[in-house]
């Protein structure tokens, strides 16, 4: 039996979690108050505070450090990589110390379990972290050599959920063909060609359909006019991109069980832009299978979104089931995956990989 520690940081909470073998014994998470996470200049002088949240839960739920066979951590902004399970390693500590690539709190998820594996002599490990990269050479091509795709996505969620497919199908994740729309605040869509992810929309950065949150692929020319008008500064921009963006910048709103009522209610409105945002997100399963050639096993919806039955899966059902089955695995138990990401790793069934 392996006994798991998760710790899975972010920006208001940690949460945390205990498994043996693939059993949640424990799970909690900790909320952080605004004020408390302010004292902070950066994420990195966050460690003592977020790693004694940790010390306590551990003390309180009974389970010394030393009875753990390991501990994986949240991946954070790193380089880009290919998926998979990675051994916490110096490169990695001192890249997520100085946040090179971009702070985080995620980034506290490596730095914290390679000091408490270490006081114990275990392995500390992180899995599949947002800028996992594994996108074959033509889909990097934007259109420009100045701009280059880049692969951001729900990597830790859409890996497990195709994994957790292929298992219910009976087969393997690295023999089939699968594509996975993260449904959340943001949505990915991802193209797993025999189990990489070979094309994926840059959900962090505006690419892709619109969501609760985000304004996804707009009008260029359009883009250049505003940013240009002297109405908006630089972060006026990013924020009307992303966080004031999508489905909030039409209703008002960016939590879908409410836009869901307003249609209830007979809201013309709302039931457009809703579909709407179905209708983008279809269009992007269609435009993904074409770097699958059109040869897809099937369809995988999940994230929070993936609750609604009512619209979005019946109408996304309606434009694509006829390229693959469709399977919905709602919600997105990140906690969950990390610790079936460790527990592969330790029965030597998946690699462990060097940063």
């Amino acid at each position: 039996m392996f006994r798991i520690l998760v710790i899975n940081p972010g920006s208001t909470s940690t949460k945390l979690a205990i498994y043996e073998d693939e059993n949640e014994v424990l799970n909690q998470t900790v909320r952080h108050k605004t004020e408390e996470i302010a004292k902070y200049d950066t994420i990195t002088h966050q460690y003592e505070f977020r790693k004694n949240v940790i010390e306590e839960f551990l003390n309180k739920s009974g389970f010394p450090l030393a009875s753990f066979s390991a501990i994986i951590g949240r991946g954070g902004l790193l380089k880009p990589i290919p998926g998979g399970v990675y051994k916490v390693n110096d490169n990695m500590i001192d890249d997520l110390k100085k946040a090179i690539y971009g702070e985080h709190a995620s980034n506290l998820g490596a730095i914290i379990a390679k000091e408490l594996a270490k006081s114990v002599n275990i392995e500390a490990f992180i899995a599949d972290p947002v800028v996992v990269d594994e996108m074959m050479a033509v889909a990097r091509i934007s259109g420009h050599p100045d701009f280059e795709r880049k692969s951001i996505f729900h990597a830790l969620n859409q890996k497990a959920i195709a994994r957790q497919l292929a298992e219910k199908l009976g087969k393997n994740y690295e023999d089939m063909n699968i594509i996975v729309v993260h449904m959340g605040g943001g949505i990915s869509i991802g193209a797993h060609y025999k189990g990489r992810v070979v094309d994926v929309n840059n959900a962090l950065d505006g690419d892709g359909p619109f969501t609760p949150e985000r304004s996804g692929t707009l009008p260029l020319t359009g883009v250049l006019e505003l940013g240009f008008s002297g109405e908006y500064t630089l972060s006026d921009m990013k924020k009307l991109i992303k966080g004031n963006g999508g489905m909030t910048s039409y209703l008002n709103t960016n939590d879908a069980q409410m836009v869901q009522k307003m249609i209830k209610d007979g809201d013309e409105n709302a039931l457009l832009i809703y579909k709407s945002m179905a209708y983008q997100i279809s269009k992007w399963i269609g435009k993904i299978s074409a770097a699958l050639d059109f040869e897809i096993d099937a369809i995988a919806l999940t994230g929070g979104i993936a609750y609604d039955d009512n619209y979005i899966n019946k109408w996304i059902r309606e434009k694509v089931e006829f390229l693959a089955p469709i399977y919905v695995f709602p919600g997105g138990d990140e906690e969950l995956a990390l610790a079936l990401s460790a527990l592969r790793a330790l029965r030597g069934v998946q690699e462990i990989k060097v940063y």
